[in-house]
């Protein structure tokens, strides 16, 4: 399965990348990039526990 990267998450990248390092916006931009790649991770495992589930709910009925 390919990994897909959110437009919000390249958006801000692309926006980190124009700012220089140490500056007060580099460090805003920073901290907002974190913020969204861990709600994308949550996400994903979210997803991923209820497949899991599923798959044994489905395999349990059989």
């Amino acid at each position: 399965m390919k990994e897909i990267i959110p437009d919000n998450i390249l958006k801000i990248q692309k926006k980190l990348a124009n700012f220089e390092k140490d500056s007060r916006n580099y460090k805003k931009y920073t901290k907002i990039l974190a913020k969204h790649i861990k709600s994308h991770t949550m996400q994903q495992r979210v997803k991923a526990h209820i497949k899991v589930i599923e798959t044994i709910q489905n395999l349990n009925k059989k």
